[in-house]
């Protein structure tokens, strides 16, 4: 299984590996990375690889994880001459957009907190972007006005510099010790045998694989931007972040 380098450092930007294996010359799995695989609602990362040897550099398209393997797709334009299996490579994140989906993450967590405890709804998705963000959640009686006063509690949250803890723990040990793994109304998969915690403290703590800020006055603030009804109980949220 590939390292994910991420977990514990989302500010990771620079990383050397070794090229494990490399499928039709562009999908590229490395023994360890700092690229986040596109999941659980947050876009993959982009940047590039560079092959230590002669310099050469691929363009990272797209990373998905697959049976434990994070698989990075590069560009095909240096197939004659492209990554093999044992190249040394350092690979180099584009920072710009990984700390915007690091803000936007947080905050999601922050604002979806905030609904669940203020409204009693459940969550059931979200997705990040770079522009804005959304967060579905099941929800019978949708009192649109009372969102101004959400909103006005997750920038209250989000001013106090609360800081934001990463650390993994076996996945017996989080049920232990928290009262829900997740805010999502589906849970957590049962394949997931260890759990990346994501605690912002005095405000939250659940699993996440994502990757999140060190302090919520990174996030600066948010701002609901629209609300749909997508039917019976089922409501969706728009936000962008405050810049």
């Amino acid at each position: 299984m590939t390292e994910a380098l991420y977990f514990l450092d989302c500010y990771l930007k620079e990383f050397e590996a070794t090229v494990q294996k490399v499928t039709d010359d562009r999908f590229v799995v490395l023994d360890r990375t700092a690229f986040y695989p596109e999941s659980g609602g947050q876009p993959n990362d982009t940047g590039k690889l560079v092959r230590e040897s002669d310099g050469a550099e691929f363009n990272v398209l797209y990373v998905g994880k697959f049976n434990g393997d994070i698989s990075h797709e590069v560009a095909d334009e240096s197939v004659s001459n492209g990554l093999k299996a044992g190249d040394k490579v350092k690979g180099f994140i584009d920072w710009d957009h990984r700390y915007r989906h690091m803000r936007m993450h947080t905050a999601t967590h922050v604002i979806a907190n905030v609904i669940e405890k203020e409204a009693g709804a459940q969550i059931t998705g979200n997705q990040l972007g770079l522009d804005q963000s959304r967060v579905d959640f099941s929800l019978e009686i949708f009192d649109r006005d009372k969102f101004a006063e959400y909103e006005k509690i997750a920038n209250d949250i989000i001013a106090r510099k609360n800081p934001v803890n990463l650390y993994l723990v076996s996945r017996e040990e989080a049920e232990e010790k928290l009262s829900r793994l997740t805010t999502l109304a589906k849970g957590f998969s049962d394949e997931i045998k260890e759990v990346r915690i994501v605690e912002i403290e005095g405000v939250t703590i659940e699993a996440c694989g994502g990757t999140h800020v060190k302090n919520t006055e990174e996030i600066k603030g948010i701002k609901i931007a629209k609300l749909q009804n997508k039917g019976k109980s089922n409501r969706r949220m728009y936000f962008t972040l405050v810049d």
